[in-house]
């Protein structure tokens, strides 16, 4: 049945069909959600637990231990680390991409749950989860300022009111706050006033908490009435703590005042935050995986106002990150290029056709498939993203090709005497078979992405998904609405001549010239067939060589225009110390022309080590600085490199996280072991030696062993004598150094503590030990040190696990123009001469492990798409042979991509690698039109195959390099873009430009070639079939 012939002859059914497709897909467009990248976040979930004042390694033993063995029994857990800090432990746990987050949240709670005996009694609560990666960039960070509240007054508005909002806006995974903490009530003990009134810290906590209380009291209830039984019970500030009774010596009342300084305060003092080095408490707002970035931020910007007005007049609620106007930015530029990718591919039409009503027929091909590919889009629940819209520029120049074809196999049957609607039915059923190959041989390259299961294949899945709507929407129109208006449109061949305009004279002149060059070009080569198909061999080998020597990378860094980091400190600072220090660094990036703010916070907890301070830096517009994100951070860096004792690390935050360790740096080097002693002593000497290699920079471990401690030792024995034991020690301690929260005060919207240590002076030098005492059961004082010593030594600020192991990973950056293929030997290579021992696991993690994986299927995956394209080829031409010549196209394309490539010093990233992969649907297209024509004149005609691929390559000349120049320039405007993310956009570009151009220039000669010898081979083939056919019968 001839389709062809049913729209022809149906053209109100044509025309509504076609409106239809233009409708929906433009109400899909409307609704489309837009976002940077498509969405192919990991499910990730992080689990924090607290416990005041206890050690990195006692954080990890008795916290991070058991909760790991309840979360790793998880289903569907990919991935497993933990870090623990003083104070605190977070779990970061990886999902396989297909489980959903709110089933693995519900597994989460459920093994917080059982894990709860396992974990020490003294936590003030259970842990907590969040579903969102630690390791993400903040898609929106506020600063609440005031010039006249204090820093814990503000933390206490952003946790009452701003946390509550925000953590309720749809798509947000996680709230924190930094710069500060709670309110609290301070008790800061003098040892020598408790020594001298013989009182312990134990006895003061003890009054403390049984001082204050908020329990329920119950009701009286009378014969006719009923009263509600409450009491003063609970203290709420420092002043009603003064004169609080700790206990009478020698029939005195010892108050609190007598021992103590009380007043209001924090409950941690060694939090600080600053927004361009003014006091400021911050609240960083991620999004869950999965959710739409700018719906999100749109919902979060929409609770501002009402916010704003919630809050006292002498505060001020500022937007210092907001992701949002560079992401609209990027996606903008990329409209503009689709715009500017459809004006081209529609001039190079033109001056093939130069004729109006010509140029309108194929012209209609591009809106209908683009903005029809929008309803699919929606159906599929994809986004409008830089991939996605990227599809759509590349459509460009390919939704025209079938069009084009079609129409100029119409064009020419009406030359030779046709009527249009004559022409337009014999033409469109003589090209529908080519149009076919053409489509399906091309959605072909995309079977091996789209049955990828890595994130590489999920993020190119909207790609390739998107890109084969298009397709199949224009292959429809090409056969159905471009047959029609053919025949309704164009104009018979006028009987008497008419003399043509002088562009068009002039433009038929040059394609005659050009057609005659390649006529007498390809009879040179017809003559020298040796040396063709010898050039060809040299085209596979100088693939193969350009594959090796080309650099390849994983993914093109984008300009989000904020900067993330961290500065790290020398390992024994002290908090006094470390405040001045990030201010000083907050200065001299603040000074650089391209910052536009510094947000900056530091203090133990789930923010880092005591010794790190954590930087956000939002930079200018894009067009506003001089130098992309990138390279800010790397000019920073090198402004701050002289200052001593302390270093810092920025990175460009990207939209696109592998893994949930949170690093300093870009790429991630691990080591895992049992034994955690073996990995101390050689994560330093593995950090040595990529510092060693000159092409990395800002190599920075999260193994952090030269903290100073002191370590007290206990003689049992005598300790046994003075009846203490080593419980009451550690209670002492605890009540000492710990900022231990002794008491909880209930208010209407937040919760507050009763803060007791050592008063601050008295914490500076370890000699304070000696001052301490123990009250033994026998209420008798026994002096620290009568029954133990004191030794210094070495503690690790943080522990890491993966898994159920220590582990340690090395982060680093890498110098310009390196590649990360390149560095990945080099750290190889240095590892194998360090001598790593056996028990010792060492690899590559994060983006640098998913590269890993990429590059060693890289080769598999072109090699599948090869298969793919030559089973449907084969399918569709019932030939094993014919599919060899069209496929004989790719090496010329392959060599053209990776040449452009070098030549432009951009890497083999996924980016590229899919435009080498659509290369391999595009430039066959040109054999195809050849060969359908040259075995359609041997069958009809009956010309020998050297006259039919001849006369093939003549009459399909130029509907080749009309098709040609339409997807050169569809994607030219990638390939020459600007903005921000234009180094993400531009490898697809560069490697189908580059692949195209020189693919058209070697084609035209080759392919003749390989046709004819092929068919020699296989009709030699045949005959020798047929001989011993003839042979066996006898």
């Amino acid at each position: 049945m001839n389709l062809t012939r049913l729209f022809i002859f149906r053209p109100v059914a044509t025309l509504l069909l076609t409106l239809a497709i233009l409708l929906l897909g433009a109400l899909g467009y409307r609704l489309l959600p837009v976002a940077p990248l498509p969405q192919v976040d990991f499910p990730t979930i992080m689990v924090s637990a607290s416990l005041a004042g206890a050690s990195p390694e006692t954080m990890a033993a008795t916290v991070a231990t058991p909760l790991e063995r309840s979360l790793g029994q998880i289903a569907g857990v990919t991935e497993m680390t933990s870090s623990s800090s003083q104070g605190s432990t977070s779990v970061i746990l990886q999902f396989d991409l297909d489980r959903d987050i709110n089933g693995a949240a519900r597994d989460v709670q459920a093994a917080i749950n059982a894990s709860r005996s396992l974990l020490p009694s003294a936590m003030e609560s259970l842990p907590t989860y969040r579903k969102a990666n630690p390791s993400d960039a903040p898609i929106v960070m506020l600063a609440l300022t005031s010039a006249t509240r204090t820093p814990g007054e503000l933390y206490d508005l952003a946790e009452s009111k701003i946390e509550q909002a925000m953590g309720q806006v749809k798509g947000v995974g996680e709230v924190s706050l930094m710069g500060s903490a709670l309110p609290a009530v301070r008790i800061d003990l003098q040892p020598l006033k408790l020594t001298q009134y013989g009182i312990s810290l134990d006895t003061v906590r003890s009054a403390i908490a049984n001082s204050t209380t908020n329990k329920p009291k119950g009701i009286l209830q009378g014969s006719s009435q009923s009263w509600v039984v409450d009491s003063n019970g609970q203290l709420d500030k420092a002043a009603q703590y003064q004169d609080l009774i700790v206990t009478y010596k020698a029939g005195k009342a010892v108050r609190l005042h007598d021992v103590a300084t009380v007043y209001d305060s924090v409950e941690d003092q060694y939090q600080a935050g600053f927004l361009n080095a003014m006091p400021s408490v911050m609240v960083g707002i991620k999004r869950q995986a999965g959710a739409n970035m700018l719906d999100t931020i749109d919902a979060i910007k929409a609770q501002l106002p009402a916010l704003e007005k919630d809050l006292p007049a002498d505060t001020q609620l500022k937007v210092v990150v907001d992701r949002s106007p560079t992401v609209r930015a990027s996606l903008y530029d990329t409209e503009e290029t689709l715009l500017v990718a459809m004006l081209l591919v529609i001039g190079v039409v033109f001056v093939f056709l130069r004729n109006v009503q010509a140029v309108i027929i194929p012209a209609l091909a591009l809106p209908v498939s683009l903005i029809g590919t929008c309803a699919v889009m929606y159906l599929l629940g994809y986004s409008l993203d830089n991939l996605s819209l990227m599809a759509l520029i590349i459509a460009t120049g390919f939704v025209v090709d079938d069009a084009i074809v079609v129409l100029e196999n119409i064009t020419r049957h009406i030359e030779e005497g046709l009527s249009p609607l004559r022409a337009a039915l014999r033409g469109a059923q003589e090209v529908s078979f080519t149009v076919l190959s053409m489509t399906m041989s091309l959605i072909a390259v995309f079977i091996p992405i789209l049955l990828m299961g890595s994130i590489v294949g999920r993020l190119f899945r909207e790609f390739a998904v998107t890109l084969t709507v298009s397709l199949l929407i224009s292959m429809f129109v090409s056969l159905s609405l471009t047959p029609m208006l053919c025949a309704r449109l164009l104009k018979p061949k006028p009987k008497v001549t008419q003399r043509p305009h002088p562009l068009y004279q002039f433009i038929e002149n040059q394609l005659n010239a050009l057609l005659a060059a390649y006529s007498r070009g390809l009879a040179w080569v017809m003559a020298h067939q040796k040396l063709t198909m010898f050039s060809l061999v040299l085209t596979v080998l100088l693939n193969l060589f350009l594959f090796s020597v080309v650099q390849k990378g994983f993914f093109p860094n984008q300009d989000t225009g904020l900067l993330m980091g961290a500065l790290r400190a020398d390992q024994n600072i002290s908090f006094q110390a470390m405040k001045p220090k990030m201010l000083q660094f907050t200065k001299i990036i603040q000074s650089d022309p391209a910052v536009d703010s510094v947000m900056s916070s530091m203090g133990s907890g789930m923010f880092g080590s005591r010794n790190s301070a954590n930087f956000f830096v939002r930079l200018k517009d894009f067009d506003k600085r001089d130098a992309t994100a990138t390279e800010v951070a790397n000019r920073l860096s090198m402004k701050t490199s002289h200052i001593a004792g302390a270093q810092m690390f920025l990175m460009a935050a990207q939209d696109l996280h592998i893994g949930g360790r949170s690093a300093n740096a870009t790429y991630q080097y691990s080591l895992q072991a049992d034994d955690l002693d073996l990995l101390r002593t050689w994560t330093p000497k593995v950090q040595a030696a990529l510092a060693a290699i000159p092409q990395l920079n800002s190599v920075d471990s999260d193994s952090q062993t030269g903290g100073q401690e002191v370590v007290i030792n206990i003689d049992r024995d005598r300790a046994k004598r003075f009846g203490v034991n080593v419980q009451m020690l550690d209670t002492m301690l605890n009540n000492a150094f710990s900022q231990r929260q002794v008491a909880t005060l209930y208010h209407t919207l937040n919760q507050y503590h009763v803060v007791m240590s050592l008063q601050d002076s008295y914490t500076r030098d370890p000699a304070i030990l000696q001052q301490l005492y123990v009250i033994n059961d026998s209420g008798d004082r026994v002096p620290l040190a009568a029954f133990a010593s004191f030794t210094g030594g070495n503690a690790p600020l943080s522990v890491a696990h993966q898994g159920q192991s220590a582990t340690s990973t090395i982060a680093f950056n890498l110098n310009d123009g390196v590649s990360l293929e390149q560095a990945q030997a080099l750290i190889k290579q240095a590892m194998a001469q360090l001598g790593l021992p056996s028990t010792i696991q060492a690899g590559f993690a994060g983006t640098a492990a998913a590269f890993a994986q990429l590059t060693a299927t890289m080769p598999w995956l072109i090699i599948a798409a090869l298969a793919a394209v030559y089973i449907v080829l084969g399918v569709l031409y019932e030939s094993y042979i014919h599919p060899i010549t069209i496929l004989s196209t790719l090496p010329s394309a392959g060599v053209g991509a990776l040449l452009l490539l070098l030549l432009t010093n951009t890497q083999l990233t996924v980016i590229a690698l899919i435009g080498i992969i659509l290369l391999i649907g595009i430039v066959k297209k040109n054999a195809i039109m050849m060969i359908d024509f040259a075995i359609h004149a041997e069958r009809s005609k009956g010309m020998t195959p050297q006259q039919a691929i001849t006369q093939a390559c003549l009459m399909r000349f130029r509907p080749i390099m009309m098709t040609t120049l339409a997807a050169f320039f569809g994607a030219l405007p990638l390939a020459l873009g600007s903005g921000g993310d234009a180094d993400l956009r531009s490898p697809l570009g560069l490697a189908i430009a580059g692949g195209l151009a020189l693919s058209q220039l070697l084609t035209l000669f080759t392919t003749p070639v390989v046709y004819l010898w092929l068919d020699r081979l296989s009709r030699a083939t045949q005959r020798q079939w047929l001989r011993l056919r003839h042979v066996e019968s006898r």
